[in-house]
């Protein structure tokens, strides 16, 4: 009976359940992406919907990590659904940093893709979001 309780333990410590984001956080970007506004926002010429301004590739990768959250991409307009989005894709690509609110990283990948965090260009972007942390 203990090994079997055990074995749940382990799986459920390593299962692919997403770590929520910092509101504060998650408030900082969304100020940065779009003044603070939600909803049927359209950026990057047409690339990026909603509140995150978030890219189709950004939705498949998130969708494909965490596929309970289901849907279309054209529902990241839609607050609840990006911050899920925003979630899983950030605990994808980053699970360590969000566990420990390694928002410079964070921002980073949001903004440059998973490699984000390394390459400078991000850099300037980070400090935008930081101003609203």
């Amino acid at each position: 009976m203990k090994m079997k309780l055990i074995i749940v333990l382990v799986l459920a410590a390593t299962s692919s359940h997403a770590t929520e984001l910092s509101t504060k956080f998650l408030r900082a970007l969304n100020m940065v992406e779009a003044s603070g506004k939600h909803g049927n926002i359209v950026g990057d010429n047409g690339a990026a919907l909603g509140g995150y301004q978030i890219h189709k590739a950004y939705w498949q990768d998130a969708t494909s990590y965490d596929k309970s959250i289901g849907g279309s991409y054209s529902d990241v307009t839609n607050k609840v659904y990006a911050e899920k989005i925003v979630t899983a894709y950030l605990n994808r690509y980053a699970k360590q940093a969000v566990i420990s609110n390694d928002f410079e990283k964070l921002a980073r990948i949001h903004n440059g893709g998973p490699s984000g965090y390394k390459v400078k260009a991000t850099l300037s972007y980070w400090k935008k979001v930081q101003k609203y942390l």
